[in-house]
């Protein structure tokens, strides 16, 4: 009996490939299931760390999920197209014009559930092992992706000086030899966004890198990852390269999709336009990998992406009420850092994510600990505020960083009051 232990535990050691050994989960995830473990020992959070919706807050357009009830009961339930249905590319093309002004043909198309299956193909794509990838920190999972392809890691550290975006000056050090740049605009985790300037800066140093390099050097693309561009708030407009400068279709891949435009982050459907050649590669990977969006799911949204009208509806009243939660809490952070608390916030642009910085190191708690760190600091948020948020660590940024994520897609109206107050209350029990 001992010896068959032996063997299992052995078994179970043994060692697996280099990628599976040297993995890191998601740190998001990580911080999900001990907030999920509080929660299910009775204590009350608010739980603003996900970047999700809650459907009781924030469902999905009516009219979309008619149409998804009505494909099922048209039995649309068989395998679709690899590149995704024809008549959804036709009408993503269509959308894409109509909002954007962008141009994609059908054969320019891939549909995919959601955008992450869309962002791994990518960078399978593109990226051979040893090859710089070029991403800011903090930015969402390029850490992961980069390290799953074996990639060279060329990270950003940006500031809140500009709104922790990647610069023209920040990127272009480092162009040479590159073979993928990746932007996020609006970006998550900060919910800010680059300006016509800068990002008509950085395309215009992609176009001369790409010209200076002869025709048998890999050329350096760009992943544009664009999700959340329906959600921009105030004077904030979304940009892109390609409709800044046209030559830059020959040279990036968007990263789209319903999940954030329409809060249907569960439906799974994402796309991505781009170089025909590329995207036919896409296709292929994706369909080894079966990432497909379902079939009904497929048909509904090719019909809704057309019914501009409940479209235009749905916008008004979701973009009111998100950026209504990112504005009160932004009030309430900035009252905490006028009363003289060492917070801050950057003021909403886009997304549905407000940062924040709680810079509480050094501080003591009333039971006489020590906040030595800055997991510290967030572990006593959560014990002391019952605020649950990301901190910046989690998505690359340095460990000592002050600055945190705030989601708000989860968040009611009525709680941001007595958080705000629970917070004070926190900040002001420290020493």
């Amino acid at each position: 009996m001992r010896l068959l232990s032996l063997l299992q535990t052995n078994y179970c050691m043994a060692k697996l490939s280099t990628l599976a050994e040297t993995l890191i989960g998601s740190e998001i995830v990580k911080l999900g299931n001990a907030i999920s473990e509080r929660i299910r020992n009775g204590e009350h959070i608010y739980n603003y760390t996900i970047g999700d919706f809650n459907p009781a807050i924030f469902p999905i357009p009516s009219e979309l999920e008619h149409q998804i009830i009505k494909a099922y009961q048209e039995h649309h339930t068989n395998y679709p197209p690899g590149d995704g249905v024809f008549e959804l590319r036709e009408a993503v093309s269509s959308f894409l014009k109509d909002w954007e002004g962008l141009e994609y043909d059908v054969t320019e198309i891939q549909i995919a559930s959601g955008g992450r299956p869309l962002i791994y193909a990518i960078f399978r794509t593109l990226v051979d092992a040893g090859d710089k990838v070029i991403y800011a920190a903090p930015s969402w999972n390029n850490n992961h992706y980069t390290h799953m392809t074996n990639g060279e890691h060329c990270i950003i550290e940006c500031s809140p000086e500009n709104n922790f975006m990647p610069t023209a000056n920040d990127i272009a050090p480092h162009l040479q030899g590159a073979t993928l740049l990746c932007l996020c605009s609006p970006q998550n985790p900060t919910g800010t966004t680059l300006t016509k300037e800068s990002l008509e800066e950085i395309c215009d140093l992609v176009l001369q890198e790409n010209t200076r390099r002869g025709d048998d050097e890999k050329k350096l693309y760009v992943m544009f990852d664009q999700m959340y561009w329906t959600l921009t708030f105030g004077e904030t407009k979304h940009y892109n390269p390609v409709s800044l400068r046209p030559q830059m279709k020959a040279y990036t891949i968007f990263v789209d999709g319903i999940s954030k435009a329409f809060s249907a982050t569960g439906v799974r459907v994402g796309w991505s336009m781009g170089p025909a050649h590329i995207i036919n590669k896409m296709k292929a990977l994706l369909s080894h990998l079966g990432a497909w969006a379902p079939m009904a799911e497929q048909k509904a949204v090719a019909k809704y992406l057309l019914d501009t009208k409940n479209i235009e509806n749905y916008f008004l009243w979701f973009k009111a009420e998100v950026e209504l939660r990112l504005n009160r809490i932004y009030a309430g952070i900035i009252h905490l850092k006028n009363k003289g608390y060492n917070v801050d916030a950057i003021a909403p642009q886009a997304a549905i994510y407000l940062t924040i910085k709680i810079d509480l190191v050094g501080k003591t708690t009333a039971e006489g600990k020590l906040l030595e760190k800055q997991s510290d600091v967030t572990d006593y948020l959560l014990s002391e505020a019952k605020l649950a948020i990301v901190p910046f660590s989690a998505f690359g940024a340095s460990a000592n960083s002050s600055w945190y994520r705030v989601s708000v897609g989860v968040v009611k109206l009525d709680d941001i009051e007595t958080v705000m107050e629970m917070l004070e209350k926190a900040l002001s029990r420290l020493s």
